[in-house]
């Protein structure tokens, strides 16, 4: 399984590093909720209003990302908003005014957004088709890397130094931004020799007229943000959870299951991509649903650590079907012309689905109290489930009606 990582260009080996980098020193987005609520004193309703326009700014800045790195390229796209999001942080460091804070995280948060679909965009112009889930899954790996120990630090920096937790997701940004500046090339798909599958050739026009000419992203999308307004959960109504149940343990608590998280990731996503890619990358989507149903389900109806343990083992293998599997599908099937743009739209489900899944659920909380938000993501889970079960039936069937018009590698028909 290790060796299917082998023979990548420099530039996927870079982006690993990258990614690792980022994640490591990703301290503010995790604790968010809890800085708000905490050592802000906000309520439970106003933190889901902050959270939800954190997730909203962030759809802006990604479709303008994706605009200009379809225009300007991928790289330099990449390093001005990466740039410009981890300098916004540095004042947080040093003001006591909540509201100016807020402010600079929330223009952070819409840098960042500009960042995704750019480096996105740079793993499937360097990749043929057929390596792309490697592609991604190597990224992937990268992320949790740096999440498997950014998490503690940043709980400790959270209780026993906050300045720090601003300062050191700044720095890491830097060093991010300067390994892309030194080792990555720019790549310009409309002119690199890389494979593409029928579905990728250049298209004109605007950016919904070409989507329009793919329902099956649409509805992709659309069924995504309920996984997105479920799995936000795991920022949202998790750490409240653990803060209810372990009161001043629960920061701690939740930097722990974080760490479960990403090592769960380490440990086993080359084992479940390997195991899951003979199946089509719609079919992945439909089991990461039902593991979603089951890890956060379970949430309402458990109260010791051992346990939350398990059910975090359960939903992270949900977030590495559909990690693995969800920007592959939408990127095979994606003009390259419009790639970035195709990315951007692609990270619009989480944030339009982390917007409702905190706004939303912070009402709900206030309502119902924190043990019922999970019989419902249950039943959002088991509904999203069988949706993306009936995209793969009508997916399979439209494509079974014709023939590829250009070369494709063996993945390049799944649906």
């Amino acid at each position: 399984m290790l060796s299917a990582y082998r023979g990548f260009p420099k530039s996927i080996y870079i982006i690993f590093v990258v990614q690792i980098i980022n994640r490591f020193g990703d301290f503010v987005v995790p604790f968010l909720t809890l800085y708000l609520t905490i050592k802000l004193g906000l309520s439970f309703a106003t933190t889901g209003v902050i959270v939800m326009v954190a997730s909203v700014v962030s759809i802006p800045g990604s479709i303008l990302g994706g605009e200009f790195a379809d225009q300007l390229g991928r790289k330099r796209v990449y390093v001005m908003a990466q740039t410009i999001a981890g300098i916004l942080l540095i004042p947080c460091a040093f003001l006591n005014n909540s509201s100016v804070i807020v402010i600079c995280i929330l223009l952070a948060t819409f840098f960042n957004g500009a960042v995704r679909p750019a480096i996105n965009s740079m793993i499937a112009d360097i990749l043929p088709p057929h390596k792309r889930q490697l592609g991604y899954s190597l990224s992937y790996l990268g992320i949790n890397v740096g999440v498997a120990l950014g998490p503690i630090i940043a709980g400790f920096l959270f209780n026993h130094s906050l300045p720090l937790l601003f300062i050191g997701d700044a720095i890491t940004s830097f060093i991010a931004v300067s390994l892309v500046i030194y080792h990555i090339e720019e790549v310009d798909p409309l002119t690199s020799e890389v494979a593409v599958t029928a579905e990728e050739k250049d298209e004109s026009g605007n950016l919904l007229e070409v989507m329009l000419k793919r329902p099956k992203i649409i509805i992709l999308l659309l069924i995504s943000i309920i996984y997105s307004a479920v799995y936000i959960q795991h920022r949202f109504s998790l750490p409240i959870m653990l803060d209810s149940l372990f009161l001043t343990q629960g920061p701690e608590k939740f930097g722990l299951l974080m760490s479960v998280n990403a090592l769960t990731v380490l440990i086993l996503t080359m084992w479940v991509t390997h195991i899951t890619k003979r199946f089509k990358h719609l079919t992945n989507m439909v089991i990461a649903g039902v593991l979603y149903a089951i890890g956060f389900g379970m949430v309402g109806q458990i109260s010791t650590f051992y346990m939350f343990m398990i059910s975090t083992v359960l939903w992270t293998l949900g977030e590495i079907l559909m990690a693995t599997n969800f920007g592959v599908y939408v990127a095979n099937h994606s003009p390259r012309n419009y790639r970035a743009r195709f990315s951007a739209l692609s990270g619009l489900n989480k944030a339009i689905g982390g917007a409702l899944g905190t706004s939303l659920m912070g009402l709900y909380i206030g309502l119902n109290g924190i043990k019922a938000v999970w019989n419902l993501t249950f039943v959002l889970s088991c509904t999203a489930a069988m949706l993306m079960f009936l995209l793969s039936v009508y997916s399979s069937r439209k494509y079974s009606k014709r023939l590829p018009d250009c070369i494709q590698s063996r993945d390049s028909g799944r649906s």
